[in-house]
């Protein structure tokens, strides 16, 4: 339960931002960090545990029937990634509250932030694709929504974001889907103890695709554009996001798949050579950058792509080495994006040609850096040094022959001297020359202790190396069973790896002693167009074709939105009925005497229909076909069907009025050649319609499922009525589906509302007041009430239940509108979100509460009352229906009848 509770924990605390921000304010952010952690501890309280090479689990069933489980697992490879996460988002939080305005409105940034940490968090622990993919799928979202948050400038960048992602995701979920399919099973631990099983076919394939995920999400070639843009985010994001977390769930995944494709050349060629050409060209673009953020944009992208390719090495020291690295990095990145806001915050600037001097008026600020760029130097006694030193290490080492490991070798130190030296020149930018920014003084301490924290812990690491050893040579062995690695410490004597970090630093020195010269050379040397560019120019592309289908349909006209799906109506229908072959016989006779009346009043009506000019009239006459047709359904045995049509006809009507009393009274006469090509589609539509219903009714018995739900259906829920049971039992997870996708409605209806009443058209005005109609009313609405309240309580074992109970409680809702034009009716107090909120959250809370004692969402049960009384779940279920469907109704109500109250009752909260 421990890992539930960390999740459910930083959930907790996003959903307790609103409450704290109002007393607060800006310093919830010292809450948060305390929150995160807390969390940290819970964590760190197993580690005894995961020493021994225990993992610590917990499961629960979802989907039994295929082998699907909402599982969590806690190795020492996963608590690694999660303290990170929490401790550097602990910092980040102490950070925050500094570096925000004090009058500014926070909350979402918190909220999101901290939603952020949770899903980073579920990733890490998941234990199960599916599980995995979802939580990897939101820190796309959510990092597209922090990129993306009050700036207009940052649209571009945000979208860039989550296109990249979102596309590796879909390739990742492509994977995982193969994988699933291959190997019979979703459970992680089980699909990576079966390595020899994905040597060839389908599974082998899933390594590319889950290799496109992993490259997309940190930000390797040719995918790298997306980071430096979003930097456009604030600090705290980016220092969060962009070099602490989300960029290093690439890192993650690459680790945890090595043990199952890692055997095999072209996984372990595609990181090694991905990576360090993503390692070199990265400082080469951070070496030519003027602005501190551009040049840490691309060094995160330099020091990504050092981590893929030694990961792709594939040996026990290879895989420590990434471990420790990643750790390191997010330890100095961190620290150097938190300095550069320091630094813009409190000089107005990013450039480095205007920072010159800085130690003068900011020699704490400066110090610090200094301390944060020698871990990124890889110079003694960092964390960095011993880090790059176990990388190049890794590389020398490789299996195979050696030119290819020296090549690697080669690419590793160019990467780090390019580092040495654009470390180098951040460093002596702001220490040397004479100060330009007269206006300075030293921020306050507790804006610098989360920087000077993350500094001094990533200095003193170096020497104390040996005290984390343990666990990162454990989560080694996790990653990729085959060995553990050696211990890692701060000095191993004279190696070829400290050679090379010597050779690092004194090619770095040169390099750095020659900018100038090599500033011009920069500037001279000619690069290819960006890929983001080339990203945009497919982007552009891809929006002229969606303009070019979307064409027939952007116009003022109801004709072309609904030609394109009846054509297509026919043309499916028609290809069917062609294919179907000889159609087996009927299973008796099914017209009916009865069926013949109906039909021939269907054809008058619809023929009256077709006629009407009068608004009055075509309402009238469409909710007589809605009568007719549910009258049909009750001599066929279906009277759910024909109650729940017959009410959606009513609520429908009455929107119908409120919309069209804002209308002409007359429907304009239609053109003949529009006419005859709208009756030659409906006629079309109706045979092929009429084809289909004679060749797939009738002709078989009862299906397998059908029985099942007539046999059992009594029996497994105790509720007589089949159609309610299947919704709010057997296909709940359906009905919460759809009732969702009606939240969605409602909100966009309540989000109109805000926005104003609709116009009036030119020459009109709202009717007068119907004081008989008022009265009536008034009396009408207290049975309609009841009706609506009786209807929901017998839905379980009669014809009702919560849809159309709502459909009813929605009339009463709509009918007041009409009734009392020009002041608020009587249930003008009911508002549509308080609805959809309590609603949502109770089916939420009812298909979830199961899992809590390890059945599966949306298991039936029963809920104990004081005496001989209990509530089933399904009706706590159906009543969140209810209020959802209920919203609706009270969202599109409100929004068409709104220019007949006044001005205060139109401008309500929704």
């Amino acid at each position: 339960m421990i890992l539930l509770l960390a999740l459910a924990w930083q959930v907790g605390l996003a959903a307790a931002v609103p409450a704290l921000i109002r007393p607060l304010g800006r310093d919830v952010g010292y809450f948060l960090a305390v929150g995160y952690l807390a969390g940290a501890a819970l964590l760190l309280s197993h580690l005894p545990t995961i020493l021994r090479d225990e993992a610590v689990e917990i499961s629960w069933r979802w989907l039994p029937a295929m082998d699907i489980s909402v599982a969590f697992r806690m190795d020492a490879l996963a608590l690694i990634f999660a303290l990170l996460v929490l401790a550097v988002g602990a910092l980040i939080m102490m950070y925050t509250p500094r570096y925000l305005s004090a009058s500014g409105r926070h909350a979402t940034l918190y909220v999101t932030l901290t939603l952020f940490a949770a899903a980073m968090l579920g990733l890490v622990l998941a234990n199960d694709l599916l599980v995995l993919f979802v939580f990897w799928e939101l820190t796309s979202i959510l990092s597209f929504v922090l990129i993306g948050r009050n700036q207009p400038s940052a649209t571009r960048p945000a979208a860039h974001a989550l296109l990249v992602t979102s596309g590796g995701g879909l390739a990742l979920l492509a994977g995982f889907v193969v994988l699933m399919v291959s190997l019979g099973t979703s459970d992680l631990t089980r699909i990576l103890a079966e390595p020899d099983r994905v040597a060839s076919g389908p599974a082998a394939a899933a390594g590319a695709l889950i290799l496109v995920g992993v490259f997309t999400k940190s930000a390797q070639m040719p995918f790298h554009f997306w980071l430096p843009g979003a930097m456009i985010a604030i600090t705290p994001v980016s220092a969060y996001l962009h070099a602490a977390t989300m960029v290093k769930a690439g890192i993650y995944l690459a680790m945890r798949f090595s043990a199952l494709f890692g055997g095999y050349w072209p996984w372990r060629v595609t990181l090694v050579g991905v990576g360090l050409v993503t390692a070199v060209l990265g400082a080469f673009l951070a070496l030519r950058q003027y602005d501190l953020k551009a040049m840490l944009a691309y060094s995160t992208v330099s020091q990504l792509g050092l981590l893929i390719g030694v990961i792709g090495v594939g040996t026990p020291e290879s895989d420590a080495a990434a471990i420790l690295y990643t750790a390191a990095h997010a330890l100095f990145k961190a620290t150097l994006f938190m300095l550069v806001g320091i630094i813009d915050h409190e000089a107005g600037s990013r450039d480095l040609r205007e920072l010159s001097g800085l130690r003068r008026k900011m020699p704490v600020t400066t110090m610090i850096t200094a301390l944060a760029a020698m871990s990124l130097a890889g110079l003694p006694p960092t964390i960095g040094f011993v880090g790059k030193e176990a990388i190049f290490e890794a590389f020398g080492k490789a299996p195979g022959i050696p030119w290819p490991a020296w090549t690697a070798v080669g690419l590793a130190v160019l990467a780090s001297v390019l580092t040495f030296a654009y470390a180098a020149r951040l460093v002596h930018g702001l220490f040397a020359g004479p100060s330009r920014q007269r206006a300075l003084y030293e921020p306050s301490w507790s804006f610098l202790a989360p920087a000077a924290v993350a500094a001094v812990t990533a200095t003193v690491a170096g020497p104390l190396v040996g005290l984390i050893s343990p666990l990162v040579v454990r989560a080694a062995n996790n990653a990729r069973p085959q060995g553990e690695p050696a211990d890692l410490a701060f000095w191993h004597g004279v190696t070829v790896a400290l050679l090379l970090s010597v050779l690092t630093f004194v090619l770095g020195t040169v390099i750095f002693a020659l900018r100038r010269r090599v500033d011009r050379r920069l500037l001279r040397t000619p690069t290819p167009r960006p890929f983001g560019w080339q990203f945009d120019r497919g982007y552009q592309w891809l929006l002229r074709v969606g303009e070019w289908v979307a064409a027939p349909a952007r116009t003022s006209r109801v004709g072309p939105f609904l030609a394109v799906p009846l054509l297509v109506v026919i043309a499916l229908g028609a290809a069917g009925l062609a294919s179907a072959g000889p159609l087996p016989a009927s299973t008796g006779n099914l017209t009916q005497f009865g069926d013949v009346v109906v039909l021939a009043l269907l054809v008058l009506v619809t023929v009256g229909l077709v006629g009407a000019r009068s608004v009055l009239a075509a309402i009238s006459l469409t909710g007589v076909v809605g009568l007719i047709l549910s009258a049909w359904f009750v001599t066929l045995g279906a009277p759910d069907v024909a109650v729940t049509l017959l009410l959606v006809e009513v609520l429908t009507t009455i929107v119908m009025m409120l919309a069209l009393r804002r209308r002409p009274r007359e429907l304009h006469r239609p053109r003949l050649r529009g006419s005859a090509g709208a009756a030659v589609l409906a006629v079309g539509v109706g045979v092929v319609a009429a084809a289909a219903t004679a060749a797939l009714t009738g002709r078989r018995e009862t299906s397998p499922a059908g029985r099942y739900y007539l046999e059992r259906a009594e029996e497994i829920t105790g509720g007589h009525n089949v159609v309610n049971v299947i919704l709010v039992d057997f296909r709940a997870l359906d009905t919460l589906g759809e009732a969702v996708v009606l939240t969605v409605v409602a909100l966009g209806l309540a989000a109109l509302l805000r926005l104003g009443p609709p116009a009036l058209r030119a020459g009109s005005a709202p009717p007068h007041p119907d004081l008989v109609f008022r009265f009536a009313y008034r009396v009408l609405t207290p049975v309609m009430l009841l009706v609506s309240a009786y209807l929901f309580a017998r839905g379980h074992e009669e014809v009702g239940g919560g849809f159309i109970g709502a459909l009813v409680a929605g009339t009463a809702v709509g009918l007041g509108h009409i009734a009392h034009t020009g002041s608020p009716p009587p249930l003008g107090w009911l508002r549509a979100r308080p609805l959809l909120v309590s609603g949502l959250l109770l089916s939420l809370v009812v298909g979830l509460a199961p899992m809590a004692s390890g059945r599966p969402l949306l298991s039936p049960g029963t809920l104990p009352l004081p005496g001989p009384l209990s509530l089933s779940s399904a009706a706590l279920f159906d009543l969140g229906v209810y209020l959802m469907v209920l919203a609706l109704a009270v969202s599109a109500v409100r929004r068409l009848g709104a220019s007949t109250v006044d001005s205060r009752a139109a401008g309500a909260e929704p």
